[in-house]
């Protein structure tokens, strides 16, 4: 009887991109929930394939090996104090959000190797495509909503 450990390898898609990330788990494969996210004040839909990163690997991941990132589609990681663009290939909008998902900071078209300060108040981060912030004119304050 074999009783070395086993692993396996698998693949998933971030949305908005046409690669696939690979990890090795315990035979267990992620399932990333993909979400709508709105600021419903100013009748604005962020994007509709926002994925959700609230996993180990999701999180450890998230965005590293992409080339690109499609507007409509992002990466809400909860939870997160700060992020950074360490290895990433180009830029990304981040907004860093409280426990209710109000806007507190937002950072535009921030480079790869950069960090975000790591705060306190911020409970979760959402990372988009540059420009976003600013073509959906998102602000400290908004408030955005969820919907699966």
């Amino acid at each position: 009887m074999d009783r070395s450990p086993r692993t396996m390898s698998f693949a998933w898609e971030i949305p908005g991109t046409s690669e696939t990330q690979t990890a090795r788990t315990g035979g267990r494969r992620p399932r990333m929930q993909y979400l709508t996210v709105t600021i419903p004040e100013k009748a604005v839909t962020i994007g509709s394939r926002i994925g959700l990163a609230d996993t180990f690997f999701t999180r450890l991941f998230g965005l590293l090996g992409k080339s690109s990132l499609d507007d409509g589609a992002g990466l809400l990681i909860r939870p997160s104090s700060g992020v950074h663009t360490m290895w990433m290939r180009f830029a990304i909008d981040v907004i860093a959000l409280d426990r209710n998902l109000r806007v507190l900071k937002t950072w535009q078209r921030l480079r790869p190797w950069r960090l975000t300060p790591v705060s306190l108040k911020t409970h979760c981060v959402l990372e988009l495509a540059p420009g976003q912030i600013h073509q959906l004119n998102i602000q400290p304050g908004d408030q955005l909503v969820l919907n699966a």
